[in-house]
């Protein structure tokens, strides 16, 4: 496969990664679909570090759109093209790091102290009923999406310094 079929393929897995990623951020902001409480300050901290919308959003959605665009200048792009994917990628790389980090964290942290081996300890949340579901589901969406996205940046970084040293690859007619 050439670096621009490659850049391609990347950017067009990356697209819906980076949606859900934003859409299960903005739901963990609204538990049992209600603003009350975040209006009232009852989320928790990992939540308010918007993990999925910034980082596995914005920052992985401008990166992929560049190298959708590298993609699609002929077979491979050029050189430069292919270059500067490399640093959108690394930008990519580093919004899905911190929301792998921030999911992570909402993982571990929870509403008590090791509350994913214990479900006894689920009970004491009360209120939304089923709040602790709800934030395991959605957390660990953003974890799952959050490491396919780490592993297309990180393989957009060697594919664009495959195309930069390699150059384009051209597509041969007949002789």
């Amino acid at each position: 496969m050439c670096t621009g079929r490659c850049s391609r393929f990347v950017a067009g897995a990356l697209y819906p990664l980076a949606l859900i990623s934003i859409i299960c951020n903005i739901i963990l902001f609204f538990p049992d679909w209600k603003v009350t409480y975040a209006k009232d300050g009852h989320l928790t901290e990992e939540v308010k570090y918007m993990g999925g919308l910034v980082g596995g959003g914005f920052m992985v959605i401008a990166p992929a759109l560049f190298i959708h665009v590298t993609g699609k200048q002929g077979c491979c792009a050029n050189r430069c093209g292919m270059f500067l994917s490399i640093l959108f990628a690394a930008v990519g790389v580093c919004g899905a790091l911190y929301s792998f980090v921030v999911a992570m964290l909402g993982l571990i942290n929870g509403p008590s102290e090791s509350y994913l081996k214990n479900q006894n300890l689920w009970y004491l949340c009360t209120e939304p009923k089923g709040v602790v579901e709800f934030n395991i589901g959605l957390f660990s969406t953003l974890l799952v999406c959050s490491a396919l996205q780490l592993i297309l940046c990180a393989s957009q970084m060697i594919n664009g310094l495959i195309g930069c040293i390699c150059g384009a690859c051209v597509e041969k007619g007949p002789l």
